[in-house]
């Protein structure tokens, strides 16, 4: 009987205390990792670091404040590009606090056709070295802004400081009585500087109406940090 036993052992192949293969773990291998596990891939990377959201808000310039602000530049890049969910989005506006120059990063930045638009924030506010303008401000997905929608709102000054109207710190979607600092995208058109891409003059009011009766459609400027 003990020939027996034997001989099958050795007819199978297995040697009794062998583990089967298969990439069990070993045993110095934390529990549920295999000994045979490829190395995680390194997440996707993007250059792409600029860009005109393609639609305004859902709810005029009523943001929630500006972490809604952020979270819509966040989600219109990443439906663009989806290696852009590496990188951390803020939205180009002022409140009544803050300061949008103080929130966008150091620069520089890329629209999603790899042309840089601006070397730093010096440079971005520097209306004769940056390089914004119809062409290469352009939305996620490389459209160009129609002219008649240039309106592109930022609660901001010239500087990237704030201006004093700013849809109530982007709480406000008043039709009227409220407005908001607008500059153009394409660096032409009327108001007080219109060849500015952040302080061109004000809105109408902070409903989504409003914008398009002043001459755009509720878009920020994003900007990866």
């Amino acid at each position: 009987m003990r020939k027996l036993i034997l001989s099958v052992l050795v007819v199978s192949g297995a040697c009794v205390g062998d583990a089967p293969s298969g990439g069990n773990p070993t045993a110095d291998a934390p529990p549920g990792v295999t000994a045979d596990a490829p190395p995680a891939p390194d997440a996707p990377t993007t250059t792409f670091s600029f860009f005109i959201t393609s639609t305004g808000g859902p709810d005029g310039g009523n943001f929630g404040g500006l972490a809604g602000a952020d979270d819509f530049c966040r989600t219109k890049a990443v439906a663009a590009v989806p290696a852009a969910a590496t990188r951390v989005w803020r939205a180009y506006l002022s409140t009544d606090t803050i300061d949008a120059r103080d929130r966008i990063g150091a620069g520089p930045w890329l629209n999603v056709n790899g042309v840089t638009v601006a070397t730093s924030v010096a440079n971005l506010h520097d209306a004769a070295a940056n390089q914004l303008s119809g062409d290469n401000s352009v939305d996620e997905t490389g459209a160009m802004v129609p002219n008649n929608q240039h309106d592109i709102i930022t609660g901001s000054l010239a500087d990237g400081t704030k201006s004093p109207n700013t849809c109530a710190s982007w709480t406000s979607n008043a039709a009227t009585g409220i407005t908001t600092t607008t500059g153009h995208s394409n660096r032409q058109g009327g108001g007080a500087d219109p060849t500015s891409w952040n302080n061109a003059h004000t809105t109408q009011g902070c409903s989504a109406q409003a914008f398009i009766n002043t001459g755009g459609r509720g878009s920020i400027y994003c900007f990866a940090e």
